[in-house]
């Protein structure tokens, strides 16, 4: 993590310079009258974006504990105008837009090989869900092959290098089928998914596209023809499960400890 200090806060800040001209290029002007309210934050966007990607790095479940373990001791040198832990978790809300924005700028390459899957997050207990207030509206009940759970889905496309190609978050009970064409508009290939993508509909949609669908098949249907290498790909599927695993074990994916939500639209949430 503290190897690629320097290397992650460079990157994003050349973003932010980016970004900040962006912003002040297609922002409404202040007028003479000043709006905003309160004093000026110590810490840059910069920082503040690498602090949360730094934690995300980490093995810390929670961002209090590696807040107050990591960042006020072992980089207090890195960041010497650093706030406290309350103040900070007001400052982050700063960074949402910007940190989806670089998301969708660090893509990978377009390979003409991509691998699709999901994978669900709850939120709570089924016992709960109807006392459920942080992901009130946000958080659906859905069902899997591992049995019920209330909260969200994360959908997931990579390439044949493991290089991220797209997210989507979703409510727990929509299907992954659905999500499938908006999630891959703009690739073009062949992409491997389980039997939870099996759509003659959808399939005949990508196609035209210039996209292939290629999933196996359940036992009661016919056997697929497809050439070698595409059954060589198919048997490959497993990494984007093993890296969906690696996500959820390593980062802070438990959202059962989430105790407020950002106030944006849902829409641009789940869409």
């Amino acid at each position: 993590m503290l190897d690629r200090l320097t290397e992650i806060f460079c990157e994003v800040d050349d973003f932010c310079k980016v970004f900040s001209r962006f912003l002040r290029r297609f922002s409404f002007s202040r007028g003479s009258g000043s709006w905003k309210r309160g004093p000026d934050s110590c810490l840059s966007l910069s920082e503040i974006m690498t602090l949360m990607i730094l934690f995300q790095s980490s093995h810390y479940k929670d961002f209090k504990s590696f807040y107050l373990n990591v960042v006020q001791t072992m980089l207090k040198p890195y960041f010497p105008k650093l706030v406290t832990y309350e103040r900070f978790i007001q400052l982050q809300g700063r960074a949402f837009l910007p940190l989806v924005i670089l998301l969708v700028h660090r893509t990978g390459k377009r390979t003409g090989k991509y691998y699709i899957d999901s994978t669900l997050l709850p939120v709570c207990n089924l016992l709960r869900m109807n006392r459920n207030k942080v992901f009130q509206g946000l958080a659906a009940c859905g069902k899997t092959s591992t049995g019920w759970f209330f909260g969200l889905k994360l959908h997931i496309v990579i390439n044949d290098r493991n290089e991220l190609m797209g997210i989507k978050f979703t409510k727990g009970n929509v299907h992954d089928v659905t999500v499938l064409d908006s999630l891959t508009k703009d690739l073009i290939g062949k992409i491997f998914g389980d039997k939870g993508y099996l759509s003659e509909k959808i399939k005949k949609t990508l196609y035209e596209r210039g996209l292939e669908l290629i999933t196996r098949v359940r036992k009661n249907m016919k056997p697929q023809t497809i050439t070698e290498e595409d059954q060589k790909l198919l048997n490959k599927r497993n990494i984007i499960e093993t890296m969906i695993g690696r996500i959820k074990e390593f980062s802070s994916f438990n959202l059962s400890r989430c105790r407020r939500f950002m106030a944006l639209p849902k829409s641009s949430l789940l869409s």
